[in-house]
């Protein structure tokens, strides 16, 4: 499909805090052909992620993180949600770096290496962020404790897992927040073949 047209007619920021909340006018181009009438659309802004699964090929086990998510704050299991190191890019960051970056920040581990598993739109009806998302190879001997900056507000603690048990929390729907979801499934598929080339490789 050909990219299609859009027009911003106007853009206000509505709030500028942790996120930032834009509501847009515009109009957009119509499938028939000739454009829209003029809509108004909020959008939530933070910028793009790096996201990384952290994986011991020698272990055979990945290495999560527990954290207090607000969106969660009525969830009956409670608000710490199991998931994946995760950061955000700034500018003039690759998304690559900002991976190795939060992997030591968020769970004390040194990648060694990067798969690119895929790059999505989180939530594109409400947001522009895209997700950029990674496998990355570490030795989880030592791998544990409560890790996250304190300035800003993190209190991370790190999980071990055998890969198969980590798998079977996303089927059984009890590792339910996005990134891990697709990470564990993408690695579910791919883990014989990353496992052969990562114990293999010098």
């Amino acid at each position: 499909m050909n990219p299609k047209q859009v027009e911003i007619l106007e853009r206000e920021v509505c709030y500028q805090g942790f996120y930032r909340l834009e509501r847009l006018r515009l109009r957009h181009q119509l499938f028939a052909g000739g454009m829209s009438p003029a809509i108004t659309r909020e959008v939530i802004e933070k910028g793009d992620v790096s996201a990384v699964l952290l994986y011991d090929p020698r272990r055979d086990e990945v290495v999560m993180i527990e954290q207090f998510r607000v969106g969660a704050r009525d969830d009956p299991r409670g608000p710490w949600l199991l998931e994946i190191v995760a950061g955000l890019i700034e500018e003039g960051e690759t998304p690559e770096a900002v991976a190795m970056r939060e992997a030591m920040e968020e769970a004390g581990c040194a990648v060694t290496d990067l798969l690119p598993m895929a790059t999505f739109y989180v939530s594109p009806a409400k947001t522009s962020q895209r997700t950029w998302l990674y496998l990355g190879r570490v030795d989880a001997s030592r791998a544990g404790g409560i890790h996250g900056l304190a300035h800003e507000g993190e209190d991370i603690r790190v999980v071990c897992l055998p890969s198969d048990e980590a798998v079977t929390l996303v089927e059984q729907g009890r590792a339910d927040s996005a990134w891990p979801m697709i990470a564990l499934l993408w690695f579910a598929r791919h883990r014989e073949m990353v496992r052969s080339r990562w114990l293999t490789a010098r």
